[in-house]
C-alpha cells in the first residue's frame, strides 16, 4: 500500500507513532532511523516545522535527510504516497549508486565516495538537487553533470519499462513466483548497474523457502529425471532421500514424500535442499544404482556450470566489496587511524591457515572465547608467530583507563584477552565455564572490559570497528559469546559492529538470534558468503598507504636485512626509519592518486604540519624540487659523523638547542634521512617507558638479524631539559658495553648516537656553555643564503600549488620571522572574532595552549563535543566547518600518543602568540580571562584519554616554570602566571588557581603553586599556609612539606623587614618570630626525613615534582639547607635585640656565648627595664630551641661538606645549594669564629689562660677555614699552600694537647693535612716524613679498631698501605673491608644512587709521591679548555684517554671474576669498585684487565677498565 490510510488527515495531529509509520511505509526509511526521528520530533505539529538542516542536526546522514525533507515538502502540499517508480532506480542501494556514479565522475572518485558515506540510495538520489550535492562537498560543475545523468536514467528507465511491457507474459508456472523482480533486473542491466546478491537469510526458518528457493529450471530438471524412474525405483529414491540433510542439518520430511508423484517429489527436493537440489538428486540416484540417469544429470549440470560460475563470481565480488567497505568505511585501504576489536569464538585447526588476515589488521584487542587458542593448533598461537600479543584476562581491565592502558601496553601491542578459560595454563581460575557459571563469575569483568574499550576515542568516533568473528555456530542466546555482543550494544552504536561468519548456516542462526532479541537487521553489517580463504585474501589486499611492503635496514658490508613486523612490534618506543622508507607504497607513482597524495602532503607540511619521511622522499625522487636546508644541516651532519669515528664512548649524547618553530626538528630528521644508509635510525616516540626498557629496544635494533652489529642514530625530539636523556644515555651505554660477542673489530659499530633536540629561549647561550664538539644550535633568524633558498622555494611552490602565500609556517620562515608579518596574519584572522561565540572561544583556547605549551592542541573529538555536533566519519571537516572564520591558521594533525588521535591546533606558535596580543589589544580579552573560561568547561576535565591529555596541558601551563634566559635558575612562576600577574594582578591569579584546584583535586602541584604565589607575591602568609597544608595533605612528600616550611621562612623574613621600618620595639614580635622559626625548622626537618625515607626504600615510588623545583633523582638536601637558612634568620633576629647587638663586640660575644651554652641569659649584661625583662622571659620560654641551633647548624655544615666533597651531585640543584651553604658558612664564621679585642688583651695579661686561649684560637681557625673535618681538609687540595701550612701547624699544636679521645680525630686530620701539604708544597718544613706519618696512622688505627664511626682513618690506610709491585701488604684487605663497612653504615644516605668522587689517584712514584690529586690533573687542561668542557670529560670518562693523564697515572693490572674487579699484586687480590658499571661486560667471563685507580671515601675505584685481550 503506497499510502497509510488510517493516518489522520491533519498532519498536525499525528503522534510519534504516526510519524514513525509514515517514515517507514511511505518515505521508506529504515526502522531504526524512523524510530529515532519520530522520537526526536514528538508530534506532527513539530514535524511540519522541520527542514533538511534540522534533520541533519539530529545526526542523520545527507541521503536520508534529503529524502525525508522532500517527502515533507510534498506532505506540506497535501501530497501523500511513495516516490513515483523510476524503472527500479528507486530500489538501488547506496553501494549501487556508488558503482553507477564512479564512471560518471572518473576525475574525482571522492565524489562517489562522499555519496556512499552519506548513505545516498537510489530513492535518495532521485530527490537530490544541485544544492544538496554542493552541501556534501561536490562542486557545482560535477553536481550539474550528475543531475543530467540522473535525468537520463529516468528517461532510459521509462523506455526500458515500455519495452518490457510489450514483451508479453514472462515465465512458466514453475517460475511465476520467482520472476516478480524481472523488470527491475532487466532495467538494471540496461543501465549497467551491478546487481546485488539477493540470497539473504531471514530470521525465521519458515521463510527460508522463499529466499533459498532454487532456480525453476533446477526443479524442472529434477522432475524430468524422475519421470524416467519406474514406480518402485521412485519409492527407493524417496526412501533414500529422507535421510539427506539440508544446510540446517534437518532430514528431508518423510511426510511430504510418502506416496507422492514425481512432480511433488521434485518440489520437495527443491524446497528442502534449495541450491543443492541437483547435487542431492545425483547422490541419491547413484545410491539406488541409477547411474545412467545420474550421468545424464551430470551432463545437464555441466552445461549450466559456466553460468553458475559467473553468478558465483559476481556474488563473491559483491561480498568482497562489502567486506572492503565495512573494514575501510568506503575507502580503498586501511587508514593509520583505524583500530579493530575482534571477538572470536572457538576455531578448528583447518581454519587457522585462513586467518592470517588478523595479523594484517591493526588490532587493538582480541576477545577470545576459545580456551585452547594458545595451544599448539590455536588461533592465538598462530597470531604470535608473526606478531606480538600480550595475553590478558578480563579482570586486568579494571580501573582507570589511563592506568589500564599503560600497564597492559595497549595501543602499542595487541591485547589478547581470554574471556572463558585458558587451557595452556592449568588452574581452577583458567577453566572453561558453562554459561550459568560464566554469567555469575566472569560476565561482570567482560562487561567492564567492553565498557573501557568502547570508551576509547577511536571506537566512539567510529575510527575502528568491532568484528564478531564466528568460526563456529552460536545456537542460543545463553552463550558467553552472545552475551558479549549484548554488552557491546550497550556501549556503542550497532553500526560499529560487524560480523564475519565462516558459513551461511552459522550466519543464519546468528542473524536470527540478533533479530529476535534486538529487532535489528545485521545483514548490511555482515559478511557470510565468502569462505575464510576469500576473506583472508580480501583483507591482505587492503594494506594501508604509508607502509613499504618489506622494510629494510642497513647491515654490515653494505648489505640490508628485512625488518620483520614482529620485531617492529617489540620496539614500541621507537619509530624506525628504513632504507626503503616510502618506496613501493604506490604501485604507480605517475598516477593521479599519487600526485594528489603528494600535493596534500606538501601542502600540509608547508602550512605548518609536522614533517614526515614523505617530504624527504619526494625531494629525493625529483632533484629539481629541492628541500630547503638550514645552514646548520652540514654542522649537525659533521658532528654526528665525527662522534661516530670516536671510539671512546658506546653511547654519546649530542644536544641540538633551538628556538621553537625554527625548523630544528625538520633539520634533524633530514639528517637522519640522509644517514639512514650508515646508521640504523629511529625516533624515540615513547619517553614514558622505563629507560632500561628503551635501552633494550635500542640494542635490539642494533643487533637485529646481523652477524655484526650496526650503529644506531636515535632522535629525541623536543626534550624539556638537555639533561633529561642522560639517564637514557647511561642505560644505553651500559647495555651496549654488556653486549656479548662484540669483539674489538666490531666496537665502532656497537655505538649509539643520541641526537637530542632541546627547545630553548637562548640556544646560542646554552651552546656556549657546552662542549662545542657535542652540541649545535639553531635560531629563529635566517642567514642571507637561507633567505635566498626560501625565495627559490616559494617560486617553485607557486608552480605546483594554489596560493602558497597562505602556507603561513613556510612564509613565516621565508619572511625571516618578521614580527610585523606575523601580527598582520593574526590581525586579519581575528577581524571577525566574536568572544561570545563557540568558535571564538575555542580559538582563544587554542591560542592560549599553543603559545604556552609546546606540542599542545585540542582533540577533534573534544571539539565535536564542544560544538555539540554529532560524531561523524569526517570529524576534521566537521570541526573546520565550525571554525571556518579561522581555518587559514588552523591545522589538523595526528598525535601518536595514546594510540593515536587527531587534534586541532594553530599552525605556528608565533601566530598563537600574536593572536593573544591582538585579542588583548583589539578585543580586550586577556589571557587570565581565557584561562578562567577554559577552566569553566566540565567537558575538558571529564574522564577520557584525550581529555586527560588536554587537562595535562592546562595543568602544565599553570605550573611548569622555565629557565631564565641566561640558562641558569628557573623563573619563580610559569610564563602564563607571570603574564596574568602583570596584566590583571593577584586576585585573578588566585581565582585561577582556586578553580584549577577544584579541577585537579588529587594533584598537589596546583595548591602548592598557589601557596608559593601567595607567600612570594602577595605576602598573604596565613592563606599561603592553608594552601600549602592542603597540598601536603594531598601528597605528603618532601616537596609539599618543603613548601610549608618555605611559607614559615618567608613569613619570618617578611616580619623582620617590617620590623626594620618600625621605630618602637614590641617583645611579642620576638615571640611570634621564634614560633615561626621553630615551626619552619620542624617542617624542613620533616621534609628531609621524608626524603631520607624515600632513599632508604629502594622500591618506593618517588613523588612527582611538576614544577621542576627539585631534582627528580639523586639525594634531596633541601631540608638540610632549609634548616641552615632558618637558623641564621633566628640568629639575625636575636642579633637585633639590645643586649645582643651585633655591632658592639662585647654584646656580640654575649650572643656567641649564649648560643654556645656557656652563659645563661640571666648572666648577659643588659639594661634593667620592662622591655628587656619581657625579652628575657621570651628567650627563656624558647631556650631549649635556641640552644640547640648552633650545634645543629654545625652538624648540618659538616654533613653538607661531606656531601659536596665526596659525591657527584646534580649540577643544576647542587650548584645553587652549594652557593647557599657557602654564603651561610661565611655568616657562621663572622658570628662564631671571631674573638673581640678584649679577649686578646686578657690572653696577654693572664699567662694561665694563654694556653687555653691559644688552643681555642687554633680550633676557631680550623673551623673558620672549614678544615676541622676530614672532608674539609681534603677540599684544600686546590687551596694556597700557605693556608694549608697554617692548618698543619694548628693540628700539630692541638694533637699534642688535647685528650686522647679527641686526639684520634685530630691526629687523623693532621695526617691528611700533611698529605695535602706535601702534594701542594713537598719541600715545606712543616711536612712530616712518610715513615713518621705512617707510624702516627698505625697508632690511630690501633686506637680506633675496625669499627670506627667514620671511614676517614681507613681512607688514610688505603693511601699509605696500598701495595706496590714489589711489596704486598695483606693488611690492605682488612682496611678495605673496614672502609666499606663504615661508609655503608654511617654515610649510606649520601651514597644512595650516587657516585662517589676520587680526589686522589695512584701515580707512578713511591710513598707520598705516588699520590696524584685531581686538581693537579685539572691544571694540565684548564688553560686549554673551559671548565665545563673539562667536567664533561671527567663525567663520561674520556679524560683518561688524554696523554697528560696516562703519563702521570699508573695502570694497575687485575682481573674480572664473576663480574667483580680485582687489583692483583702477586698472590694478593684486592676487590675494587668500577667507577662506571657500564665498563664491565656481562656474562661473568673471567678476564685480565687493567685500569687506573682512584681513592674514594667508600673504597678504591677502577677507572677506564680495559680488557687485556
Amino acid at each position: 500500500m503506497s499510502v497509510v490510510s488510517d493516518l489522520p488527515a491533519d498532519v498536525g495531529r499525528w503522534t510519534s507513532a504516526d510519524i514513525c509509520r509514515w517514515l517507514k511505509c511511505e518515505v521508506r526509511v529504515g526502522a531504526t532511523l524512523a524510530s529515532k526521528l519520530a522520537k526526536e520530533v514528538e508530534c506532527g505539529q513539530f514535524l511540519l516545522t522541520f527542514d533538511k538542516q534540522d534533520i541533519l542536526e539530529l545526526g542523520i546522514k545527507h541521503g536520508p535527510a534529503v529524502l525525508i525533507s522532500r517527502s515533507l515538502e510534498r506532505l506540506k502540499k497535501g501530497e501523500r504516497g511513495v516516490t513515483p517508480p523510476c524503472g527500479g532506480v528507486e530500489t538501488w542501494s547506496a553501494r549501487q549508486v556508488f558503482d553507477w556514479l564512479l564512471p560518471q565522475v572518473p576525475s574525482n572518485p571522492q565524489y562517489a565516495k562522499r555519496l556512499l558515506q552519506e548513505d545516498v540510495s537510489g530513492r535518495c538520489l532521485l530527490c537530490f538537487g544541485k544544492k544538496d550535492f554542493v552541501d556534501i562537498g561536490v562542486r557545482t560543475g560535477p553536481a550539474v553533470h550528475i543531475l543530467k545523468k540522473v535525468s537520463q536514467l529516468k528517461e532510459e528507465a521509462q523506455s526500458a519499462g515500455a519495452a518490457l511491457d510489450q514483451g508479453g507474459e514472462v515465465g512458466a508456472r514453475a517460475g511465476a513466483g520467482c520472476d516478480r523482480s524481472g523488470p527491475q533486473k532487466e532495467t538494471q542491466k540496461l543501465l549497467n548497474v551491478p546487481l546485488e546478491g539477493n540470497d539473504r537469510h531471514r530470521p525465521k526458518r519458515k521463510q527460508i523457502k522463499e529466499t533459498a528457493q532454487p532456480a525453476p529450471r533446477d526443479v524442472l530438471t529434477v522432475q524430468k529425471i524422475l519421470e524416467d524412474l519406474g514406480k518402485e525405483d521412485l519409492k527407493k529414491f524417496q526412501f533414500v532421500l529422507r535421510d539427506k540433510r539440508n544446510g540446517e542439518g534437518e532430514p528431508t520430511p518423510w511426510g511430504k514424500l510418502e506416496g507422492r508423484d514425481t512432480v511433488d517429489t521434485a518440489e520437495v527436493v527443491g524446497e528442502h535442499h534449495a541450491d543443492r537440489a541437483l547435487q542431492v538428486t545425483g547422490e541419491v540416484l547413484r545410491q539406488i544404482n541409477q547411474h545412467d540417469l545420474a550421468g545424464r544429470l551430470d551432463r545437464i549440470r555441466g552445461q549450466t556450470a559456466c553460468c553458475s560460475e559467473e553468478a558465483e563470481r559476481k556474488r563473491e565480488l559483491n561480498q568482497g566489496e562489502k567486506l572492503k567497505d565495512l573494514l575501510t568505511v568506503g575507502g580503498n585501504s586501511l587508514d593509520s587511524d583505524d583500530r579493530f576489536v575482534v571477538v572470536v569464538n572457538k576455531s578448528s585447526p583447518e581454519q587457522i591457515q585462513h586467518l592470517h588476515f588478523l595479523s594484517k589488521l591493526p588490532l587493538f584487542c582480541v576477545l577470545d572465547f576459545d580456551p585452547n587458542s594458545n595451544g599448539p593448533l590455536g588461533l592465538c598461537r598462530a597470531y604470535k608467530e608473526t606478531r606480538v600479543a600480550n595475553l590478558h584476562s578480563p579482570s586486568q581491565y579494571q580501573g582507570r583507563w589511563d592506568s589500564v592502558a599503560g600497564s597492559l601496553n595497549l595501543f602499542d601491542q595487541t591485547s589478547w584477552v581470554f574471556c572463558n578459560g585458558r587451557h595452556d595454563i592449568p588452574s581452577d581460575a583458567n577453566k572453561e565455564l558453562d554459561y550459568r557459571t560464566w554469567f555469575k563469575k566472569s560476565c561482570k569483568d567482560v562487561e567492564q572490559l567492553v565498557a573501557l574499550v568502547c570508551g576509547c576515542d577511536f571506537v566512539r568516533r567510529s575510527q575502528g570497528r568491532v568484528i564478531f568473528l564466528l568460526l563456529s555456530p552460536v545456537d542460543t542466546d545463553k552463550d558467553p559469546f552472545f552475551e558479549t555482543y549484548r554488552s557491546f550494544l550497550k556501549h556503542t552504536e550497532e553500526q560499529n559492529i560487524m560480523a564475519i561468519c565462516e558459513s551461511a548456516g552459522t550466519y543464519g542462526k546468528w542473524k536470527e538470534l540478533i533479530a529476535d532479541k534486538f529487532d535489528f537487521d545485521i545483514d548490511p553489517l555482515s559478511v557470510y558468503e565468502l569462505s575464510l580463504s576469500q576473506v583472508n585474501g580480501t583483507v591482505a589486499a587492503l594494506g594501508p598507504h604509508g607502509q613499504s611492503p618489506a622494510k629494510l635496514l642497513p647491515s654490515s658490508d653494505s648489505s640490508a636485512i628485512v625488518l620483520r613486523r614482529k620485531d617492529e612490534d617489540l620496539m614500541t618506543a621507537l619509530d624506525v626509519l628504513c632504507l626503503n622508507q616510502c618506496e613501493n607504497v604506490y604501485e604507480d607513482e605517475k598516477s593521479p592518486e599519487f600526485a594528489d597524495f603528494r600535493t596534500r602532503q606538501e601542502e600540509e607540511f608547508y602550512r605548518g604540519g609536522k614533517v614526515t619521511w614523505w617530504n624527504f622522499y619526494f625531494c629525493d625522487k625529483d632533484s629539481k624540487k629541492t628541500f630547503v636546508k638550514r645552514d646548520k644541516y652540514s654542522n649537525v651532519m659533521r658532528m654526528i659523523r665525527s662522534q661516530q669515528r670516536e671510539k671512546r664512548n658506546a653511547c654519546v649524547q649530542l644536544n641540538f638547542y633551538h628556538h621553537p618553530g625554527c625548523g630544528a626538528t625538520t633539520l634533524a630528521m633530514h639528517v637522519m634521512w640522509d644517514l639512514r644508509g650508515e646508521f640504523r635510525c629511529a625516533v624515540l616516540r615513547d619517553t614514558k617507558l622505563p629507560k632500561e626498557e628503551i635501552a633494550d629496544q635500542i640494542i635490539q635494533l642494533m643487533k637485529l638479524e646481523s652477524a655484526r652489529h650496526c650503529p644506531v642514530l636515535l632522535l629525541v625530539d623536543d626534550a624539556k631539559e638537555p639533561d633529561n636523556p642522560h639517564d637514557l644515555v647511561n642505560c644505553v651505554r651500559k647495555a651496549v658495553e654488556d653486549l656479548e660477542g662484540a669483539g674489538a673489530e666490531d666496537a665502532p659499530n656497537c655505538k649509539v648516537t643520541v641526537l637530542n633536540c632541546v627547545r630553548s629561549h637562548s640556544p646560542k647561550s646554552q651552546y656556549k656553555h657546552q662542549n662545542s664538539t657535542q652540541c649545535q644550535y639553531l635560531t629563529a633568524s635566517l642567514t642571507p643564503h637561507e633567505q635566498s633558498e626560501f625565495e627559490k622555494k616559494l617560486e617553485e611552490l607557486q608552480e605546483t600549488h594554489e596560493k602558497p602565500e597562505n602556507f603561513y609556517t613556510f612564509m613565516i620562515m621565508k619572511m625571516n620571522f618578521d614580527p610585523k608579518y606575523i601580527d598582520d596574519v593574526a590581525h586579519n584572522t581575528l577581524s571577525s572574532f566574536d568572544a561570545g561565540a563557540d568558535d571564538g572561544k575555542l580559538f582563544s583556547f587554542l591560542a592560549l595552549l599553543n603559545n604556552y605549551v609546546a606540542e599542545s592542541g585540542v582533540a577533534l573529538s573534544l571539539c565535536e563535543d564542544f560544538f555539540g555536533v554529532k560524531m561523524t566519519r569526517d570529524p576534521a571537516g566537521c570541526v573546520l566547518d565550525e571554525m571556518k572564520l579561522y581555518t587559514n591558521v588552523l591545522i589538523v594533525d595526528r598525535v601518536e600518543e595514546c594510540g593515536g588521535y587527531k587534534r586541532l591546533r594553530i599552525l605556528h606558535h608565533t601566530i598563537a602568540a600574536a593572536c593573544l596580543e591582538v585579542l588583548e589589544r583589539r578585543h580586550f580579552l586577556k589571557v587570565g580571562d581565557i584561562t578562567l573560561q577554559m577552566l569553566h568547561y566540565d567537558l575538558f576535565f571529564s574522564d577520557g584519554v584525550v581529555k586527560d591529555r588536554l587537562a595535562h596541558s592546562i595543568k602544565r601551563m599553570l605550573i611548569r616554570r622555565q629557565r631564565k634566559k641566561d640558562g641558569g635558575e628557573r623563573e619563580l612562576f610559569s610564563p602564563l602566571i607571570d603574564k596574568i600577574h602583570q596584566q590583571q594582578g593577584g586576585r585573578t591569579v588566585q581565582d585561577i588557581f582556586v578553580k584549577a584546584s577544584s579541577r585537579f583535586p588529587d594533584r598537589a602541584s596546583v595548591p602548592q603553586a598557589l601557596a608559593r604565589y601567595l607567600y612570594i607575591n602577595e605576602r598573604d602568609f596565613p592563606e599561603a599556609l592553608r594552601w600549602a597544608e592542603k597540598a601536603k595533605n594531598i601528597a605528603p612528600n618532601p616537596y609539599t612539606i618543603d613548601t610549608v616550611a618555605q611559607v614559615y621562612k618567608s613569613n619570618l623574613r617578611s616580619n623582620m623587614d617590617r620590623e626594620k621600618q618600625e621605630l618602637s620595639r614590641d617583645p611579642d614580635d620576638l615571640d611570634a618570630n621564634l614560633r615561626l622559626a621553630a615551626n619552619g625548622i620542624r617542617a624542613f626537618q620533616r621534609a628531609q626525613e621524608q626524603s631520607d625515607d624515600n632513599e632508604d626504600d629502594s622500591q618506593a615510588e618517588h613523588p612527582e615534582d611538576e614544577s621542576g623545583d627539585f631534582p627528580r633523582k639523586g639525594y634531596n638536601i633541601y631540608g638540610h639547607v632549609g634548616v641552615v637558612e632558618m637558623s641564621f634568620i633566628v640568629f639575625e633576629v636575636l642579633a637585633k635585640l639590645p643586649f645582643f647587638h651585633e655591632r658592639e663586640p662585647m654584646k656580640k660575644k654575649y650572643l656567641q656565648s649564649f648560643l654556645g651554652g656557656s652563659i645563661p641569659i640571666d648572666s648577659v649584661h643588659k639594661d634593667d627595664d620592662e622591655v628587656n625583662a619581657r625579652y628575657v622571659q621570651i628567650i627563656k620560654d624558647h631556650q631549649p630551641f635556641l640552644l640547640q641551633l648552633k650545634p645543629e647548624v654545625k652538624k648540618k655544615f659538616d654533613f653538607l661538606n661531606r656531601y659536596f666533597t665526596h659525591t657527584k651531585g646534580n649540577f643544576e640543584f647542587d650548584t645553587v645549594n652549594h652557593r647557599t651553604v657557602c654564603d651561610h658558612f661565611q655568616k657562621y664564621v663572622d658570628l662564631f669564629c671571631t674573638a673581640p679585642e678584649e679577649l686578646r688583651k686578657v690572653k696577654e695579661d693572664n699567662p694561665k689562660l694563654k694556653l687555653k686561649l691559644t688552643l681555642e684560637e687554633r680550633r676557631v681557625y680550623l673551623e673558620k677555614r672549614q678544615a676541622d673535618t676530614f672532608s674539609g681538609v681534603l677540599q684544600h687540595l686546590d687551596r694556597p699552600a700557605d693556608e694549608v701550612e697554617k692548618i698543619v701547624e694548628s693540628y700539630a699544636v692541638l694533637q699534642q694537647t688535647v685528650r686522647q679521645k679527641q686526639n684520634i680525630h685530630v691526629r687523623i686530620n693532621y695526617i691528611l693535612a700533611n698529605v695535602v701539604l706535601y702534594l701542594l708544597r713537598p719541600k715545606s718544613k712543616l711536612v712530616k716524613g712518610y715513615l713518621q706519618l705512617r707510624d702516627l696512622l698505625l697508632e690511630a688505627l690501633q686506637a680506633v679498631g675496625l669499627h670506627y664511626n667514620l671511614p676517614d682513618p681507613y681512607y688514610l690506610a688505603l693511601l699509605f698501605f696500598w701495595p706496590t709491585p714489589s711489596e704486598e701488604n695483606s693488611e690492605i684487605r682488612t682496611y678495605l673491608n673496614a672502609i666499606r663497612s663504615s661508609s655503608r653504615k654511617h654515610l649510606s644516605k649520601l651514597f644512595h644512587k650516587r657516585s662517589t668522587v676520587a680526589h686522589l689517584y695512584l701515580g707512578r712514584g713511591t710513598e707520598l709521591k705516588r699520590l696524584v690529586s685531581k686538581p693537579s690533573l685539572d691544571s694540565s687542561f684548564l688553560p686549554k679548555m673551559p671548565r665545563d668542557t673539562l667536567a664533561q670529560l671527567w663525567w663520561n670518562g674520556d679524560i683518561f684517554k688524554e696523554k697528560d693523564i696516562s703519563d702521570r697515572l699508573l695502570r694497575v693490572g687485575g682481573t674480572i671474576e664473576q663480574g667483580e674487579v680485582f687489583a692483583n699484586y702477586g698472590g694478593l687480590k684486592i676487590p675494587v669498585h668500577p667507577a662506571r658499571r657500564g665498563g664491565i661486560r656481562s656474562g661473568c667471563s673471567t678476564e685480565k684487565v687493567s685500569f687506573y685507580l682512584g681513592f674514594a671515601i667508600n673504597g678504591p675505584l677502577a677507572y677506564d677498565v680495559r680488557y687485556e685481550n
